[in-house]
């Protein structure tokens, strides 16, 4: 089919069926039909689980597979989605009548196809292409159909040719019901990932991470790539060539290089986070060991003031004293002068008081041990006590005069 054809024909299908994303998806089966020419793009309907029928693009017709020295046409149908590329595609083995399906680990007794690549679809890093390329890889290595001896063409065990797809829409023989096709939801995210088969195939789910390890879709590509058989070369007759591999290769490789780099990234920014962090801590501890620094500088300088006074009145009092030893004995009451009246007055009233006070106190001593009796006691306590009264009212007033405070 001519390119314009094929292109006028996607337009026409994808307007009418209402893709959610219908540039995209046709960059995308316009990019793998120029790949495959063996391919054809058509509009039909898609019975799925619950009975539900859609019209879906369906990709059908033949891909090259190498397999021990010669290329072989396998029949395969891809149905999009219509939230295509963003959702793997739902595809199957198609074996025309004279083919038998052999089930295995990627594909089951109905035809459905089970790849990693279809598990782990991401837009837009999976597309059809590399999903054509996985399926031939995989192929390659085990056929998913083999040639059925002629006298059981009469007993078919896949869906006859017609109907919608190449399925029949009114009928299915050998037992094929609708549970045999993915369940379809109405909601805005209601396809189920196309990767595993559904709950209600009477074969095994897909083999466990002991058996198939899960990986990524480059490391993947990448293995099944190096591990095909040596007769995929580049004088195969098929459209698959040593190119398509080797750009595949590259671009498992430069996953892998991104995926390495951004764990460097990754790496480097969180020890750049723990040197900021750290040189954060220490601008803080600057600040704090800063600020000590200046205080203990002041508290130095008060230190060398307080050792100067202290200094000074040091050398004061030993001249004092030097003048003492110099001058012999010294009189009391002129050892303390007052520079006024008022503290004159004041220093005397303080020292008769003293002294009224200590006489009072042996006045009591006296009465204790019987020297004196309570008449005389009381008597001279009663004048004494009249007379320090008098003194302690002179110094109060003598100190408010001074202005010495109470």
């Amino acid at each position: 089919m001519p390119a314009s054809n094929t292109e006028s024909l996607l337009t026409s299908a994808l307007s009418k069926v209402k893709y959610r994303h219908p540039e995209q998806a046709k960059r995308d089966v316009l990019s793998s039909l120029h790949h495959y020419r063996g391919l054809i793009p058509k509009q039909d309907k898609f019975i799925f689980n619950d009975g539900v029928q859609r019209d879906l693009i369906n990709i059908y017709g033949t891909i090259p597979v190498p397999y021990k020295g010669q290329n072989y046409n396998i029949p395969i149908s891809l149905w999009l989605l219509d939230t295509h590329p963003y959702h793997a595609p739902i595809c199957y083995v198609k074996p025309t009548a004279d083919m038998q399906i052999k089930v295995s680990k990627h594909v089951d007794h109905s035809g459905k196809i089970y790849l990693p690549y279809l598990h782990e679809w991401a837009h837009p890093n999976s597309d059809l292409l590399g999903l054509i390329q996985m399926c031939i890889v995989t192929f390659s290595e085990q056929p998913p159909v083999y040639s059925k001896p002629k006298d059981q063409t009469a007993a078919l065990p896949y869906p006859v040719q017609g109907g919608y797809g190449g399925y029949p829409a009114t009928g299915y023989q050998h037992g094929y019901t609708p549970q045999q096709y993915p369940q379809y939801n109405n909601n805005t995210t209601g396809y189920p990932n196309p990767g595993y088969p559904p709950t209600t195939t009477p074969y095994p789910p897909y083999p466990p991470s002991t058996v198939y390890p899960p990986q990524s879709n480059a490391s993947y590509y990448s293995q099944a790539s190096t591990t095909a058989p040596d007769t995929i070369t580049a004088t195969t007759t098929g459209t698959i060539t040593q190119e398509h591999l080797k750009a595949s290769i590259l671009s498992a490789v430069e996953d892998r290089v991104k995926q390495r780099l951004r764990e460097e990234v990754s790496s480097k920014q969180a020890e750049t986070e723990s040197l900021k962090h750290v040189g954060d801590e220490l601008s803080g501890g600057r600040a704090r060991l800063t600020m000590m620094i200046t205080k203990l500088k002041q508290e130095t300088e008060e230190l060398d003031r307080n050792i100067k006074i202290l200094t000074n009145k040091e050398n004061e009092m030993s001249a004092i004293k030097d003048k003492l030893v110099e001058s012999g004995e010294v009189n009391c009451d002129e050892a303390v002068t007052a520079t006024a009246p008022i503290y004159k007055q004041l220093i005397n009233a303080f020292a008769e008081e003293s002294a009224t006070e200590d006489a009072i106190y042996f006045l009591g001593e006296a009465l204790r041990r019987g020297v004196i009796e309570s008449e005389v006691f009381l008597k001279h306590v009663r004048n004494l006590s009249r007379k320090q009264f008098m003194l302690r009212a002179t110094m109060q007033k003598c100190r408010l005069v001074a202005g010495l405070g109470m």
